[in-house]
Formats: structure tokens, C-alpha cells, sequence
């Protein structure tokens, strides 16, 4: 099978037998693969320069061809090269200058698949097909797992050669990350797939190597997980809303996929899942019902009219759609969640905001696992306001990415102080709130030289009053995903519990909203207590706390 995305021709394109037109006629559905000039016609729409650009007639003909035959023997576009859907096509002259060892190049596509119960080596052969030196007889390949949760598994790969030094090692090593299984009804793989690869443009990402058909590879970035406790410290929340204002001020939003089969609901088919795009009770056969997939789609799409898609709200309705309606139950929680959407919509989408149009490309799932504190001296791209004494961080894990508006990605990052244990007494306090979005603000507009002569202390209040809007979006946003998760995971996890947790976070900030608590004379509950607190008294606080605790760390 080809390798798409690299240099490689099939069979049939060996020397002396120039490309094909990209003519598709007389490729009919009952023909598929048998059509003596399928493998050379793909193969020339893969190789020739900019063929893939959105719009173009090669594009359109490779969508023709992935109409006809079934998308598990055709790689959608972005599993060709990646960069080409968004029209990156000068990616390749670009560099990744912004982590410790990261470069640039068009990313190749490995037909084959992580095997959990071979895990060693179905690992191992994937690293090969990107490093095959490492076969040599003084290389010793091992791996070293991160994690094993829902949302995928992640094992460093690390080349113990002859005479290398542990930061050779390390500089060399690759992350594995296998998707989990039945997450692509939450999760767009090829939109996280662009997103990487676009941050790889702005040197905020390491270099993705290569994608294969349930995962990808890339390179590892040297340095330290924090911990809950290590976001609430002043010199990490700092160096977090640097490096996030990087993010917003000079990441730009951009569109989905040009062909609508490939979005939303129907993307799980291709989405590369462990379980081969089996995700429980949703429906995800192969354009079996085109036009109730578009109609879907085209629902999914406007939610927020007048608004880029796919953004926060459209990933909420996507998630709404995709819940459980087998018994009356389950119809009128989801009855109920989408007139809170609409809700929502209504009183925050079409707010004024930082980005365009009120959106910036935003990380939306900033918990203390995805923050990485870089060691001193990295070779990271420069932060503005920044110095040789502060810390420098980084981020991971782009599949919740999505254009948003800030004070959302800023309120859920708040909500991660909490930990998974949802600990709210150490939520971050209005002071240091004010901390934070001083940082932001200050580091936002110092990337956007035009907009030197904002009033700073003016954007400062602004945003603080925007982020203390959107504070209950986070619990609603994954007390969605939860009620998702108790469906399709297999982790020992009580998800059903989680959710309605973080849902509970929605219901008490809508209570304070409507001003239905204190109407009722109900205690105000501990979240928003520490939410209008000024100063930290935490231990106060912790002795408030009710019983409640959560065993298990779930993973996203």
C-alpha cells in the first residue's frame, strides 16, 4: 500500500510512464479500486506541487474519488500532507523555531496501526517506518508509557544508542499517541491534525512527523509536567498567560475542511480511532445517509450564526447531538442541554472580544497535564515581558483547539486549578485573576504592535468582566463530555458522577446569573464563593468542603 505524503510512486508509476490527467470520468462507485489508472491518478494529485489547495480542481477531483470509493482504502486529504488543507503550502520553507527541536516538513502518512495488545511491536514498527537507522546494531529502542486513559495512549520512544548522552536521547526521542477508543465522536483527529500542524508554522508546536492510521508521532519536548499545584504558583500562572496570549494574538482562526463529508458527525469515520471508528450508539456507517448528515452538519455549523466554524459553540452542539436518546430519560436531558445552549448562544456568542470576529484560536483544555515548564535556556521562541529569571512554558495536546473566545480558553484554565478532583477551595481568587489577565493583556498587545495605544488598565477590566461571564461555560462545556465518556469509555472511571459535578458548576453560575439563588434563600455554594474572594485563604476554605471526592483521574 502506498506510504501517502511521501516521495514513494505506486507500482504503477514506474519510469517511463508519465502521470495521468486528473481525469475521474468513467470512475464509477460499482468500479472502487479497480479502475486501471485509481492508484496513479491518487498518487498524482498526492505528489504535484499545490495540488491539494482548497477550491482547486485537484481537490475537488480527489473528493470525487473519495465519494466513490470507501474511505478506508482512500486517506482523506489531510492524511496526504496536512499542512495543504489550510493552503500551508510554504510550510515547507518555514521552520519550527519555537521548541527545543522542532523542524518543519510535509507530514507523511504511515499505513499501519498501534495494537494495544502488541504494543511493542506495533510501536516499534512505526518508529521505524520514520527512523529505520535506529535498526542498527548499537541502537536499543525502548519505551516509556506517559499514559493510558480514554483519550489516548501516549509512550515515549527513546534510542539508548552507543555513546549517545541522556539529552541526546531525549533530544531524539518521539512521542507515540494513539488515539482512544471510540473518541472520535468527541474529538476531530484531522482538526487536530491541522491544528498541530498550523502551530507548527507559528513555532508553538514540536514537529509532527508523521500520522498513521489510529495516531501520530512527533517530537518530544524536553522538560516538566506541572501539577495543580504547580499552576497555582504566581511564576507559572504568569508564564501560562504569556505563552496563551502568544497563542491568541498571532494564531489565526481557521476554517474546517472545504468537503462537509469530512465534518462534524461524520468525521469519527475517518477520525483513526483504536476501535476503527466504532463509537457505541452513534451512527457513523460511511455515507449512509448523506443528506441527513449534511442536514446535521449544516445545524452544527450555525449554531452561532455569523461565526467561523467549527468554535466553541458548534463543538457543544456536536456533543449535545451525539448523546444518548434511548429512553425518555436521556431524550429530555438532551432536550434540556440544548435550550441551554441555545441559551448561551444567545447571551455570550455575538459578544465583542478579543481575535476576529470575537475569536481567537484558542487550546480549550489547558488542565495542569498540558502545560509544560520548558528547562532554562530553552531555545523557545521569545515571550515578550519575559526574562531569563522567569520560566518559560509550553503547551500539548492540541485536539480540543478550536476558534473560541478568550475568555472562555481563560476561564477553563482557571477551572483546572481545581484538579480533576474539582477542589474548588483552591480556585484562583479574584486577586489573582487580576494577576493573570494583567500578564495576558500585556503580552497580547505587545504582539500586535498596531494596538500600542490601547488603553491596557481599560482591557484589563474588560476582559476580567468577559472571564467572569464565562466562568460556568467550563462545567457545562465537559459535564457534556463526561456524559459522553460514561458511554464509550472502558477505564474504571465513574464518568456519570463527573459529569453532573461539572454540571453542577453550570447550574450554580446560571443561579447567580438569574439571581434564582438568593430569590430562594439557597447558601451560595463553595465555587462561587471563592470566585468573588479577593484574598487567599485557603485553608479556611478547605475546611468548608463537603465529603465528596473522586477516586480516579480520568484522562483526556
Amino acid at each position: 500500500m502506498t506510504v501517502f505524503g511521501t516521495c514513494s510512486p505506486p507500482r504503477t508509476e514506474q519510469a517511463g510512464i508519465p502521470s495521468p490527467s486528473l481525469n475521474t470520468k468513467g470512475l464509477k462507485r460499482s468500479s472502487r479500486s479497480r479502475h486501471p489508472d485509481f492508484g496513479r491518478i491518487i498518487w498524482t494529485i498526492v505528489n504535484r506541487s499545490n495540488a491539494l489547495l482548497p477550491g482547486s480542481p485537484n481537490y475537488l477531483a480527489l473528493n470525487q474519488l473519495l465519494e466513490i470509493c470507501p474511505p478506508a482504502k482512500v486517506p482523506r486529504p489531510l492524511q496526504f500532507a496536512t499542512y495543504l488543507a489550510f493552503g500551508l503550502q510554504t510550510m515547507a520553507s518555514t521552520t519550527s523555531n519555537g521548541l527545543p527541536n522542532g523542524s518543519a516538513h510535509t507530514i507523511r502518512f504511515i499505513p499501519s496501526r498501534y495494537d494495544s495488545q502488541d504494543s511493542q511491536q506495533s510501536a516499534t514498527r512505526l518508529i521505524l517506518a520514520v527512523r529505520p537507522e535506529w535498526a542498527s546494531p548499537d541502537s536499543k529502542i525502548e519505551f516509556v508509557r506517559f499514559t493510558d486513559g480514554i483519550t489516548n495512549t501516549l509512550l515515549k520512544a527513546i534510542n539508548k544508542k552507543g555513546g549517545w548522552s541522556q539529552d541526546k536521547v531525549d533530544s531524539e526521542a518521539i512521542l507515540l499517541r494513539a488515539y482512544g477508543a471510540g473518541t472520535a465522536v468527541l474529538i476531530d483527529r484531522e482538526r487536530e491534525a491541522q491544528n498541530h500542524a498550523l502551530l507548527m508554522k507559528y513555532g508553538l508546536a514540536p514537529e509532527l512527523i508523521a500520522r498513521f492510521n489510529n495516531g501520530m508521532l512527533y517530537r518530544y519536548i524536553k522538560g516538566r509536567v506541572t501539577t495543580p499545584d504547580d499552576l497555582r504558583k504566581p511564576s507559572i500562572y504568569c508564564a501560562v498567560a504569556r505563552r496563551l496570549a502568544q497563542w491568541h494574538a498571532t494564531v489565526p482562526c481557521i476554517p474546517s475542511s472545504p468537503s462537509p463529508l469530512t465534518n462534524g458527525v461524520s468525521r469519527g469515520a475517518t477520525g483513526g480511532d483504536s476501535n476503527d471508528g466504532r463509537n457505541g450508539h452513534v451512527d457513523h456507517h460511511h455515507h449512509h445517509d448523506a443528506a441527513r448528515q449534511l442536514a446535521t452538519q449544516a445545524l452544527i455549523d450555525n449554531t452561532a450564526p455569523g461565526k467561523l466554524a467549527p468554535n466553541l459553540w458548534t463543538v457543544m452542539r456536536k456533543w449535545i447531538l451525539a448523546l444518548p436518546t434511548a429512553t425518555p430519560e436521556q431524550r429530555a436531558r438532551q432536550s434540556e442541554l440544548q435550550e441551554e445552549l441555545d441559551s448561551l448562544v444567545k447571551q455570550l456568542s455575538q459578544r465583542p472580544g478579543l481575535g476576529d470576529n470575537g475569536l481567537v484560536f484558542a487550546h480549550c483544555d489547558l488542565l495542569c497535564g498540558n502545560v509544560i515548564v520548558l528547562p532554562p535556556q530553552s531555545s523557545g521562541p521569545p515571550n515578550d515581558d519575559n526574562d531569563d529569571d522567569t520560566p518559560s512554558v509550553s503547551f500539548i495536546d492540541y485536539e480540543y483547539a478550536t476558534p473560541s473566545p478568550a475568555a472562555f480558553d481563560l476561564a477553563n484554565h482557571f477551572a483546572e486549578w481545581g484538579g480533576f478532583e474539582c477542589d474548588h477551595s483552591v480556585l484562583p481568587t479574584r486577586s489573582q485573576r487580576q494577576e493573570f489577565i494583567q500578564q495576558y493583556i500585556e503580552s497580547y498587545y505587545n504582539l500586535l504592535p498596531g494596538e500600542a495605544k490601547v488603553d491596557r488598565k481599560a482591557e484589563v477590566a474588560k476582559l476580567n468582566a468577559e472571564v467572569d461571564l464565562f466562568r460556568g461555560i467550563p462545567g457545562f462545556y465537559w459535564g457534556i463530555w463526561a456524559l459522553i465518556q460514561a458511554i464509550i469509555s472502558d477505564i474504571d472511571f465513574d464518568y456519570a458522577s463527573y459529569a453532573e459535578t461539572r454540571l453542577a458548576e453550570y447550574w450554580a453560575w446560571k443561579a447567580e446569573a438569574d439571581a434564582s439563588r438568593a430569590a430562594s434563600g439557597r447558601e451560595l455554594p463553595l465555587r462561587e464563593r471563592r470566585w468573588c474572594q479577593d484574598e487567599v485563604t485557603e485553608m479556611k476554605l478547605r475546611h468548608t468542603i463537603s465529603g465528596r471526592t473522586i477516586s480516579t483521574t480520568p484522562q483526556r
